[in-house]
């Protein structure tokens, strides 16, 4: 009966740092733009990295059950865990060696040694764990296979249509100089969020075709995640002047942190653009993809694609926007 109790406090341990590490691992993810956003509740105000991910915690929750369903005892689960571990060894030994060679720079002979070493005892034990695929390590193979399918097809996918519309985007400088002499210009800040920093959004094209109208101060904004941890807040916020009342505003921040709109707002103020929220709305354009026969993606990829996007949680929600300062306008994007 020890035994038993210790081994069931060994696995709630074990359970928990794995939920704590798929929470961690799905945000720099969608951070990275290899998932499509995800409710992320952060469940202290002290320590940033305390996240939970709803859609994840209720996905580990029906794979597990459907797991002791199907195995129904720890020994049948051994060929799976097996696989599972070994191959997760195998893959770390990799990534170090990307760490060593890329960012540490050791000297080929050094590095090589280390790697042959873990690689020499990780492909022993992986191998050995292959003749189980059959009898269960199927499995492991098969979910990473999905997630693999998932990143790769949402990360091609959002490069395909961004390439898209930066390709039938107006410039600037011209959309400014036409629309300046033709358009109603109205009080207040319009804040237009767009993936790409540079041409007109299409929510602004679509904001003038129908209503005709400017407000007096418009902001093209873009949130850019770097490829580093944590970026300071003095280097939070870049503002170029594009004349006319309008500007372009970058706010950068690290693939560990989170994107709050607002709040970057609130630090645009010390360099000059101050905003009153309750007079500035806030312009999305809500994409919807019609796949199609361009040679882009597979058509298959481009329909698990589209049920991603329209899936995916609202620009309003992951940027913290105030939900009655908020228009969405939707446009239709072929891939």
């Amino acid at each position: 009966m020890p035994l038993v109790i210790l081994a069931t406090m060994a696995a709630m341990i074990a359970s928990q740092a794995v939920i704590s590490g798929a929470f961690s691992v799905t945000q720099q993810a969608i951070q990275l733009g290899f998932l499509p956003r995800l409710g992320v509740m952060h469940t202290s105000a002290r320590a940033q990295g305390q996240i939970y991910v709803p859609f994840i915690n209720w996905a580990l929750m029906v794979c597990v059950a459907l797991l002791v369903v199907t195995f129904q005892s720890s020994s049948n689960l051994a060929a799976a865990y097996g696989v599972a571990v070994t191959g997760a060894m195998t893959i770390d030994t990799i990534l170090l060696a990307v760490v060593i060679f890329s960012l540490w720079r050791w000297r080929a002979w050094q590095g090589a040694l280390l790697i042959a070493l873990f690689l020499f005892v990780d492909l022993a034990y992986l191998g050995a764990n292959l003749t189980k695929v059959l009898d269960g390590g199927w499995v492991p193979l098969a979910i990473a296979a999905v997630i693999l399918l998932l990143m790769t097809t949402w990360s091609r996918g959002r490069k395909l249509m961004i390439a898209k519309m930066r390709a039938s985007a107006m410039p600037i400088e011209v959309f400014i100089r036409s629309a300046c002499d033709t358009a109603t210009r109205v009080g207040g800040t319009a804040v237009f969020l767009t993936s790409t920093s540079d041409g007109v959004p299409h929510a602004l094209l679509h904001n003038m075709k129908h209503n005709r109208v400017l407000h007096e101060r418009i902001v093209f904004l873009t949130v850019m995640i770097d490829n580093i941890p944590y970026v300071p807040d003095d280097q939070r916020i870049e503002i170029t002047e594009l004349g006319n009342g309008f500007y372009r505003l970058l706010v950068h921040y690290g693939f560990m942190q989170e994107a709050d709109v607002p709040m970057a707002l609130g630090l645009a103020a010390e360099k000059g653009l101050k905003f009153k929220m309750m007079e500035t709305s806030f312009f999305l354009s809500r994409q919807t993809l019609i796949a199609s026969e361009h040679p882009g993606m597979a058509i298959w990829r481009e329909k698990i694609f589209s049920w991603m996007l329209r899936n995916a949680a609202t620009a309003m929600v992951f940027f913290k926007l105030p939900t009655n300062r908020v228009v969405e306008l939707g446009s239709q994007v072929e891939i």
